[in-house]
């Protein structure tokens, strides 16, 4: 039975969940939710999120929602096809890409979640972004991508010499915001800059981030 992914292409989150299948060369099909018609908060849909989130993500008997979670499970799952995202060979290597993991989680997803919403969904519906909001939130930013640019000329990636989740959760946020006048921040710092350039430019980011129609 062929994985399903309950979700709208413009979604970051629903994108890192098919960045991954494509990582792993994994047949799927994209189910479209209707988001501007409100279909994520409607059942059939909450029966699969109850929380009306995209995506949601269905494997044979296994049903799951959380893009980083569904993720994890489709890397433990298939380690040995395609690209190991885990680093599941290594205990240390492992642990690394679960430590930066949660750093995207918890101090990259918020401040890009903010600008992102102000700089491109706001204007959207009519309004003007706040322009305090963005600097606040770039300071923050700015911060981590600090620390990122001390770790990245040490690494090729997050978590040491290898691509692995820890790169790849960053990857749709940062498509949408290099669209945007706030750029500079990555293209500013040199280690930071390449590794984007890097991660960017691999297949499967390059046929889904074609496909993200926020902009």
């Amino acid at each position: 039975m062929a994985i399903k992914v309950h979700g709208a292409l413009f979604s970051t989150c629903t994108a890192r969940v098919l960045i991954c299948l494509c990582e792993k060369g994994l047949d799927y099909e994209l189910l479209p939710i209707d988001m501007v018609a409100g279909a994520h908060k409607q059942q059939p849909f909450l029966s699969l999120n109850p929380f009306g989130e995209v995506p949601a993500f269905k494997d044979g008997e296994v049903s799951l929602f959380e893009s980083r979670a569904i993720n994890r499970y489709l890397a433990r799952k298939h380690k040995d096809i395609g690209t190991d995202l885990l680093l599941s060979n290594s205990l240390t290597q492992s642990a690394l890409v679960e430590t930066w993991m949660e750093v995207e989680a918890h101090k990259f997803d918020s401040p890009s979640s903010v600008i992102l919403r102000q700089i491109i969904v706001i204007p959207k519906y009519g309004k003007a972004p706040d322009e305090q909001v963005i600097e606040t939130e770039m300071e923050k930013l700015g911060k981590v991508l600090d620390v990122y640019e001390e770790r990245l000329s040490k690494s090729k990636y997050l978590a040491g010499e290898n691509y692995s989740l820890a790169d790849l959760h960053h990857i749709p946020h940062l498509v949408y915001f290099m669209k945007t006048s706030k750029a500079s921040a990555i293209t500013s710092r040199p280690h930071v800059s390449a590794w984007w350039n890097d991660i960017s430019s691999r297949p499967a980011t390059v046929k889904i981030s074609a496909t993200m129609s926020l902009l």
